[in-house]
C-alpha cells in the first residue's frame, strides 16, 4: 500500500496578524516615504500658521487698522437719504478719505477707514455727519460737523423736563416753535446753534457753551416762561457772545 504524504500542521487564521505591506518594497524605501510624509506634514503646518499672517496684512494695509461704523436709518429717512444720497457721499468720501455704502438689506449706512484715511477721527466726524442728517438737518448744517471742531448733536425729550399729557404737551411744542417758527430761529440766531423738533425731541447742534444756552431757553419754554421773558433773556446772551467774538 501507498503511504500518504503527512498533511502540513493547521494554523488559526484568527490568531494570525495581518501584515499590509508591499513586499516587493525595500526597507529603504519605506523610510523614505514616511520621512517625505513627516516633511510634507510640517509644511503644510507652517503654511496655515502663515495665512492668517497673510490676511492680517490684506485686511490691515500700511499697518493700519480698519475701522467700521453702522449708523442706523429709520424707515421714516429712507427716503430722504436715497434723494440727497450724493451730497451725504461726495465730502465724506472726499474730505474724510472714508468708504461709505447703503445697506438697503439692513437699512444702515456703513462706514470704513481705508488706506488713504489720515485722520484718526475721519470715523467718528463721518457717522456724526450721517447721523445729524438722519435727525433731520439739512445737508448744510450737518456739514459744519466736518468742518468745525468741537461741535456735536445733543437730544432731549420733552418728558425729561416736565411730566406733560394730551394738549398740555402740543402746547409746549407750540411754544417752542412760535408762529411760524418764529420763537425757534430766534433761538437758533442768539445762541449760533440748529434746532431740529421730532414730536416730542429735540436735537440742538452746535457747541457745548451753545448748547447750554439754547438748551436753557427751550426748557424755560416747556416750564410754562413767557416768550417776551424768553426773547430778553436771549437779546442779553446774543449781545454777549457778540462781544466775545
Amino acid at each position: 500500500m501507498d503511504t500518504a504524504a503527512p498533511l502540513p500542521p493547521t494554523t488559526n487564521t484568527r490568531d494570525a496578524p495581518t501584515i499590509l505591506a508591499n513586499p516587493t518594497e525595500k526597507p529603504e524605501t519605506m523610510h523614505t516615504n514616511m520621512d517625505q510624509d513627516e516633511e510634507d506634514n510640517i509644511n503644510e503646518e507652517q503654511h496655515q500658521d502663515n495665512q492668517p499672517e497673510q490676511a492680517n496684512r490684506s485686511q490691515h494695509p500700511g499697518g493700519k487698522k480698519t475701522q467700521y461704523r453702522k449708523v442706523l436709518v429709520p424707515p421714516n429717512r429712507m427716503t430722504p437719504i436715497k434723494s440727497s444720497w450724493m451730497e451725504i457721499y461726495e465730502p465724506v468720501v472726499k474730505q474724510l478719505k472714508l468708504q461709505i455704502r447703503m445697506n438697503l438689506k439692513n437699512k444702515c449706512v456703513e462706514l470704513k477707514t481705508c488706506a488713504l484715511t489720515t485722520d484718526p477721527g475721519a470715523l467718528q466726524k463721518g457717522a456724526d455727519f450721517v447721523k445729524a442728517f438722519i435727525l433731520g438737518f439739512a445737508i448744510r448744517d450737518a456739514i459744519a460737523i466736518l468742518r468745525l471742531e468741537e461741535l456735536y448733536v445733543e437730544t432731549f425729550e420733552i418728558q425729561d423736563v416736565k411730566e406733560l399729557e394730551g394738549d398740555h404737551k402740543s402746547r409746549a411744542i407750540g411754544r417752542i416753535a412760535g408762529k411760524d417758527g418764529k420763537t425757534k430761529f430766534t433761538i437758533e440766531n442768539a445762541t449760533k446753534t440748529r434746532i431740529v423738533l421730532a414730536d416730542t425731541k429735540v436735537h440742538i447742534l452746535g457747541s457745548f457753551q451753545n448748547i447750554r444756552l439754547a438748551r436753557e431757553a427751550i426748557v424755560s419754554l416747556i416750564l410754562g416762561t413767557p416768550p417776551g421773558k424768553v426773547y430778553n433773556k436771549l437779546k442779553m446772551v446774543a449781545s454777549r457772545l457778540n462781544e466775545s467774538f
